[in-house]
Parts: structure tokens; sequence; C-alpha cells
């Protein structure tokens, strides 16, 4: 799995006898910020690049497939980020920067909300998160009184999987691939209360639905509770056929608890596509949403039997809201999802997904033929999105990683897992077409020239 901090990996790359590259060092991390500020200077031209798409993508026609490749068409949309070209950012999936729009969205209501924040934070901008409340149910195709605000997919999933009425010898089913903060919650509350975590591993990749619903089938017994699962999962960008799963799993009376932080704006899904009873996501990801904003879906009839992380108030038991009482909380990010929410509709989750797709392929196509490497991501688009994870015979992923980016200041994630290993590679939508080039070059140099 992906190390849960730059302390622990380092420690596992100095016990495998791995000289960390200096990229995950602090004094080059210091040394790289110093060198070269970010180019804020197009801010005010990218905020207007980004309201023309607001106002003319919806009314542009075209089939989504045949746009994806169209590099005039997405132009105006790669503008909408002020963004620092010098770096070639491929992480995408960890966390992504918003657009000039949401930033500034989110700065105004910084600097409102601390004019006088027991007036313009409390009763003038807090009241104002119902509005984004209703518009994310919207999106999500849920009821609002079902939505709770959260921070990232972590407060979401936690909240559920600590406040689950679980005794010992309950199991909860999930795979060996799924988020390692998650893995470690259950294995808190095996070691605290005894249930059991029964992890399965899955094909990498896989490609079919049935042979995917079957390993987590075989995995229930009469014990079986819960199910975690990832709708994407975040080191390989396998997508899990959500629906399928939930469907099978109800039949046995097993909850399933969806991880979606790379589903939600990244692929066109609603709750009713995915039939799901609980979903969490980061809307800092896939959605462009200010750092630090998410939401938890719980369908009405489960939100009784969830306990929140912070106790609430006990007339608000069958309350949504029950999830959101965490004290004082800032306005201002959650206010910058209404720009984020506008320029993702204005381009149309059907584009879009098309888009990153075009984006992924263009890169990955120069590799596929070549025995030496191994893609660890599926190629139909029933299975996959903008995540790759790739390997190159010969080339140690944290090695890779650090070399690319000292070298040629280009941002990828390094996997190290016990079944696979690789690099994650992950465009967005202000990627263009010649950076992917870029990138593509300089691979073909590190394989022919190595890492010197």
């Amino acid at each position: 799995m992906i190390p849960h901090s730059r302390r622990s990996f380092l420690t596992q790359l100095a016990a495998a006898g791995v000289v960390a590259p200096t990229w995950l060092l602090p004094t080059a991390q210091a040394a790289a910020s110093a060198a070269v500020a970010p180019d804020v200077s197009g801010f005010s031209e990218a905020r207007a690049a980004g309201a023309r798409v607001q106002a003319t993508f919806p009314l542009r026609s075209g089939e989504a497939a045949v746009l994806a490749a169209d590099e005039n068409f997405w132009r105006e949309v790669q503008s909408s980020w002020a963004v620092d070209r010098s770096i070639l950012n491929l992480e995408n999936g960890g966390i992504q920067p918003s657009t000039a729009l949401v930033n500034h969205a989110f700065i105004e209501a910084w600097k409102q909300g601390h004019e006088a924040p027991a007036y313009t934070l409390n009763r003038v901008l807090m009241p104002q998160l119902d509005e984004v409340r209703t518009r994310l149910a919207s999106a999500f195709g849920c009821d609002r009184e079902e939505l709770a605000l959260t921070r990232n997919t972590t407060e979401g999933i936690e909240t559920v999987l600590l406040g689950l009425a679980l005794r010992s010898g309950d199991e909860v089913v999930t795979t060996t691939q799924d988020y390692w903060r998650f893995q470690n919650t259950l294995l808190q509350r095996s070691e605290r209360e005894g249930i059991v975590l029964r992890s399965i591993t899955l094909p990498v990749p896989v490609e079919s639905t049935d042979e995917i619903v079957a390993h987590f089938a075989a995995a229930i017994t009469p014990r079986t509770r819960v199910i975690l699962m990832s709708h994407i999962i975040n080191l390989t960008g396998q997508v899990l056929p959500v629906r399928e799963l939930v469907r099978m799993a109800r039949a046995r009376g097993v909850l399933v608890v969806v991880d979606g932080a790379h589903g939600f704006a990244q692929l066109p899904c609603t709750r009713e596509t995915l039939d799901c009873d609980i979903y969490a996501t980061s809307l800092h990801k896939w959605l462009g949403a200010p750092h630090g904003t998410g939401f938890l879906y719980v369908r009405r009839e489960r939100i009784g039997e969830i306990w929140p992380l912070y106790p609430a108030p006990v007339e608000l038991r069958e309350n949504i809201r029950k999830f959101e009482s965490i004290g004082s909380v800032a306005a201002a990010p959650y206010l910058g999802i209404r720009p984020a929410l506008d320029f993702w509709l204005a381009i149309g989750a059907e584009r879009k997904m098309a888009r990153l797709r075009w984006l992924r392929d263009r890169w990955l196509a120069a590799f596929l033929d070549d025995p030496t490497v191994t893609v660890h991501t599926p190629r139909s688009a029933e299975f996959s999105a903008a995540l790759v994870t790739i390997d190159f015979a010969g080339l140690a992923p944290a090695k890779l990683a650090g070399w690319l980016w000292e070298r040629h200041r280009t941002l990828v994630r390094p996997v190290v897992h016990k079944e696979f290993r690789g690099i994650r590679v992950t465009p967005n939508l202000y990627t263009t077409e010649e950076e992917l080039a870029r990138f593509v070059e300089i691979l073909r140099g590190a394989r022919a020239g190595g890492l010197s």
C-alpha cells in the first residue's frame, strides 16, 4: 500500500537498502520551494477563462468522444487554472489544484469571515452552507437530508466505520488494496472490540464484473456485517462495480460502505446508478473544490444506526447533521464548492470523463507494446478512468519518481505494495497534449540512459 507518511516511507526505503530520493527530504523540499515561486501572475486571466467556460460550454454541441481529442476545444478549460507550468504535475490523484474561480470565491469568503466573525461567519456565511448541501445533493442525486458536509473521504468513512454498532466476532470484508487509513481503522476496532477483518486479494488488473463480485461473495460468512469497498482503487485506478456489489451484499444482509474518494466528479455517477447506502468522497479531488471539503451520503433509514464521530445532541439521532457536529469550522472552503460545481456541470460529466481517458491514453499508448512494461490498470472504460499505475522493469518506483522530480520537475506517485509496484500517473483537465508528449520523452530517456 502507499506508505502513510513521509517518515514511514523513508523508514521502509532504508530497511530495503534504498537511498531515499532527495525530493522526499525536507531540505530538498525547502530548496525547491525557494528556487521557483509559483506563477500566479495569470490569476485574473484564469478567472476570466473559467467564466467563459461556465458561460459557453453548456451551449456547445458535439459528442464527448469526438470532443475529447480536440485540443482547441479544451484550451479555454486548461487556461482556467493559475498553476505553475514549470512543474509537470501528474500527481492529481492525491490532491488537485482548484481553478482560479474557485480560489477567488474561497479567498473572498475567507476575508469576509474574518471581518467580524461573530456576525460575518456565523450569521452571513454559515447559513449559506445549506445551499451548498442542496446543490451537492442534487448533483449526487440524493435528498439533502441524506448528505453531510465533511472535510474529506477519511472523515466520512471513518465516521461510519467507527460509528457502526459492531460486536466481537462480527466480520468486515475489505481488500488488501483498500486505503491504508481505513484498514488501520478496522484494525483498531479489531484490537479494541474483537471484530474480525477479512481482507481479500483482487487480481491486478481485473476486467470482469462477475469475477470481482465472486471474490467478495466468497468472503461472506454468516458473521459478515459490512463490506468496505473502493469505487476506484487509489493504488491502481481499478474501477469496481459498485451497483452489482451492493446488490449482491444487500441480498445477504450485508451493508456496503463505499470509499468514493476518486469516484464522484471523475466518473459520471449518482446515488441511483450506484444504488448504494453509504458513500463518502473528497471534493478537493475530482470536483476541484477547496482543499479540506467532502461529503458523506447515508441513506435516510441508515442514519439512526450510525454513531457520529463526535457526540451530537440526542435530538439529532436521525438527522444527517449529527455528522457535522465538530465545533467551529471555516465556511470559506465549503462556499468554494459552488463555483467548483458550476465549472464541472458546465463542462459536463461525460465530456470530462472522455477527456480524462483521452489524456491517459495519449501518454500510455507509447508503452503498451513493450514487454518490459507492466500496466496494473485496466484499459476498458468500464473498469478504468484517469489514474494509471505502470511499472518499468529495472526502474524502482521511488527512485524513478525522485529522478523525475529532481531532474525534470515532474510529479508522479510511487506505489510500492506487496502485490505490485509502479508509478501512479494522473493527468487532469489542465494537462496539455504537449506536456504529455514531453512526459513520454522524459520516460524514454530514463529507460534508455538510466537515472544518472
